[in-house]
């Protein structure tokens, strides 16, 4: 599938509790699934009006938290025991400062958190991760416990990307990276050799959308081909919101005439693994899994 069964890579000493705050989508419901299989079985913590696979995440040691109750973070994730935390899946909405009820604990990085929002989605991750090791629970990426969740190297897919292709791989990379490094958004597309679309506030979803729009403009009328390329930001927090791909996307990017997708490899996350490249194989799409042009921080 997307790489070898990596248990050899699996980082978690005997007796450590692994805990899962749960965004939307299917990476909180994988992780799961993939630690209940290494042996450890998490308790999850749905974040309310967030998770939206509950059914799949209740048969686990679970409970809930609202967004502003962000400062019982740390002791309800102490009073269930756990040592390691993986933050998986999409958080939309911000927390309402004004909502959010204080503790001594908050209000010592409260300044910091505000900082950070200002700052966009990688600042805020960093000050939660910081924030919680400090008090003793170590932040772990999604790929590092459940390894088999990262894209492997090379081509993934029955069919592999033209000489064409490639152009166009190279051209949405270096866009990818150029707002990446700006904290805008980890995608971009291009079309002819050169990006035509890049990744906003609207998500991977509405960036395919626009680009599926976009292909009755007159500048790419009869253009065929292109390609979707989702990296990490320079300096990302690799832990927490790693550039991901599913089944939706790989619709997405067939509804807006490209020819693939590439990702980097062991930096990105290939979700419901199995179906997904299936879906591309059945759409005749490649999905790529680029080596990656930066070292691994954090």
């Amino acid at each position: 599938m997307t790489k070898t069964e990596a248990a050899p890579d699996f980082v978690l000493a005997p007796g450590a509790k692994v805990g899962i705050v749960a965004g939307g989508g299917s990476l909180p419901v994988e992780v799961a699934q993939g630690l209940a299989k290494h042996g450890y079985p998490p308790f999850v913590l749905l974040m309310e009006g967030e998770a939206d696979r509950q059914q799949d995440l209740r048969r686990y040691e679970h409970g809930t938290l609202a967004l502003e109750q962000i400062g019982s973070l740390i002791p309800t994730l102490k009073r269930h025991g756990v040592t390691h935390l993986v933050l998986a899946g999409e958080i939309k909405r911000r927390p309402r400062l004004t909502r959010i009820r204080p503790s001594l604990g908050l209000l010592a990085i409260v300044p910091t958190v505000i900082m950070a929002l200002a700052r966009g989605d990688d600042g805020l991750l960093k000050v939660v991760t910081r924030g919680l090791e400090k008090r003793g629970i170590k932040v772990i990426g999604a790929h590092e416990v459940v390894p088999e969740l990262a894209a492997g190297e090379g081509t993934l897919t029955a069919t592999g990307p033209k000489q064409s292709d490639w152009r166009d791989i190279e051209a949405a990379r270096q866009a990818a990276k150029a707002i990446g490094a700006l904290d805008i958004g980890q995608a971009a597309i291009a079309i002819g050799g050169r990006a035509i679309a890049l990744e906003g506030i609207e998500g991977t979803q509405g960036l395919l959308e626009r680009t599926r729009e976009l292909r009755g403009h007159g500048r790419l009328a009869g253009k065929a081909r292109g390609v979707l390329v989702k990296c990490a930001k320079p300096g990302q927090e690799l832990r927490a919101d790693l550039p991901s791909i599913g089944p939706q996307t790989v619709e997405s990017a067939h509804a807006a005439g490209l020819a693939g997708i590439a990702v980097e490899a062991g930096r990105s996350l290939i979700l419901e693994g199995p179906a997904t490249i299936a879906r591309a194989n059945a759409l005749g799409l490649f999905i790529v899994g680029l080596p990656a042009v930066e070292p691994m921080h954090g």
